[in-house]
């Protein structure tokens, strides 16, 4: 089985082939036969994961199986502790409430890579980086969030899946995860696994009640380097 992170730079689609012929994952990652974790938006930069590990596949990009991810994000001024802990608590989009989020206000901003196509700031207003994690994946869902609550985010990066982090991986960077790493990451979709079964078997249980009742960065875009171990 493969395992493999990359970052997907600003602007590449989470995939590999694209009819219109937008840059695609194919021109960074030269490993036959993997295939993304999940999704990151188009516009989001960060971690993902590429597996041919189906099982693996599904655990870990089922929004039922509650894996955590972590973004670091950037957003135009700076949020009233009112709004984070509105994040915290979740938030209506469409109609539907956020699952409650660990959110935090960093008191400086990461160290991160430039972005090829700069944020666009508004003049005489700050900007501010949260960190968010959640485990829920409905679409758009952490620039919804920050928007409900008045912060527009500006930048996006994913930073974490689960134990796993970028490192010092560079965008279009990718590497291959070590055996220590492939072990904490199935040791987490296991407990995923387990905790959704369980609730899955409460609520059959109550329905039944109810119902009694009633890097290479291959393809030459750019010279990064592949790292595989």
């Amino acid at each position: 089985m493969k395992y493999i992170i990359v970052n997907k730079p600003f602007e590449v689609l989470t995939q590999f082939t694209d009819e219109a012929g937008r840059t695609t994952l194919k021109d960074y990652v030269d490993v036959p036969g993997v295939y993304p974790v999940g999704r990151l938006d188009y516009d989001s930069e960060g971690m993902v994961l590429l597996t041919d590990d189906k099982t693996m596949q599904h655990r870990l990009s089922d929004p039922k199986f509650k894996v955590e991810k972590t973004y670091m994000v950037q957003v135009d001024d700076v949020p009233s502790d009112e709004a984070i802990t509105r994040l915290r608590l979740g938030v209506q989009i469409k109609g539907t409430k956020t699952a409650p989020a660990k959110v935090r206000l960093l008191e400086e901003a990461p160290q991160v890579w430039e972005r090829a196509t700069p944020i666009r700031f508004r003049k005489n207003i700050p900007t501010s980086w949260l960190e968010i994690k959640i485990s829920q994946g409905m679409n758009r869902q952490v620039r919804r969030m920050t928007a409900a609550v008045g912060y527009p985010t500006l930048r996006l990066i994913r930073s974490a899946i689960g134990p796993l982090n970028l490192g010092d991986l560079q965008p279009g960077e990718y590497r291959e995860l070590s055996p220590e790493e492939v072990k904490q990451l199935k040791d987490i979709a296991a407990k995923s696994s387990a905790g959704n079964s369980k609730n899955v078997s409460s609520s059959a249980t109550r329905n039944t009640s109810i119902g009694s009742s009633k890097g290479k960065r291959p393809g030459g875009k750019g010279g990064f380097r592949k790292q595989i171990n």
